[in-house]
């Protein structure tokens, strides 16, 4: 039995752990590097068992919503068993921050894509709600759940999650359930930076040492993002961390995090 803030037992599997791979920032503009991460990561995996983060209006760019051929690969890709939430609406933090804390994640976690760390409730409950109703109409079925951009998170979007009734969310460190606060898997995800040559210096010596001090958790987590396709020793670092990750694992999907909190 799972009480509030606690985490839910892993589902058996391989040395009973499992392991999530995500896309992130799945739209129009990255199609290219989004094709080209699939095509890395589902052969090492076993096929389309990730879920892919869709941004309905990337940074104001080109919107999904005018976008019928990718809408149609969304479709097919959740068709084919692909795991789809809602990433944010614009992933472009355009909030004034108020608090040393919010400034601080807003000023060093992101380069200033932390969209819903500043918003009120009643805004984060409206571009959560047109974000969801968009995918949903593009997949022909519910998203999975809802992650921020930059994994960041106000009390707006706290509140507009659980009033959506939205089933999963995740940040760096856990996975949980909006509606009770109910944490389903916690363990730091293993991603990549590309944004200058010593994020990305860091990020590839984190994710060496990731290979090995996750090891023990029930669940492991990596995210990718689509400008990881642009520097190779980004790409060599993936696919060597998922290859080692997989090692003892079973490849599993968010949705099963959920499922077993209820049976429990």
């Amino acid at each position: 039995m799972t009480d509030r803030g606690r985490t839910a037992m892993d589902g058996p599997g391989r040395d009973g752990r499992r392991l999530l791979v995500a896309i992130h920032d799945v739209a129009p503009p990255f199609e290219a590097a989004v094709d080209q991460l699939c095509d890395l990561i589902a052969p090492l995996i076993g096929g389309p068992k990730l879920a892919m983060l869709v941004v309905p209006h990337h940074w104001a760019g080109e919107p999904l919503a005018a976008a019928p051929a990718f809408q149609r690969r969304l479709r097919a890709w959740s068709d084919a068993g692909v795991e789809m939430f809602l990433h944010g609406w614009l992933h472009r933090d355009d909030s004034s921050h108020a608090g040393r804390v919010a400034r601080f994640k807003a000023r060093h976690m992101t380069a200033s894509e932390g969209e819903f760390l500043g918003l009120s409730e009643a805004e984060a409950r409206r571009r959560i709600a047109a974000g969801r109703a968009l995918v949903e109409d593009c997949i022909g079925r519910p998203v999975t759940g809802f992650i921020a951009p930059a994994w960041l998170y106000g009390p707006g979007a706290h509140g507009a999650m659980a009033a959506l009734g939205l089933g999963l969310a995740e940040d760096h460190m856990r996975v949980w359930d909006p509606r009770d606060g109910r944490v389903h898997a916690r363990g730091p995800v293993i991603t990549w930076a590309s944004r200058s040559r010593w994020r990305t210096a860091s990020s590839l010596a984190v994710a060496t040492v990731a290979r090995h001090a996750h090891r023990p958790l029930r669940t492991a987590r990596i995210a990718v993002h689509p400008g990881d396709v642009t520097k190779p020793v980004l790409i060599d670092s993936i696919a060597a961390t998922v290859r080692a990750m997989t090692r003892g694992r079973r490849v599993a999907r968010y949705a099963e995090l959920a499922a077993e909190a209820r049976a429990a």
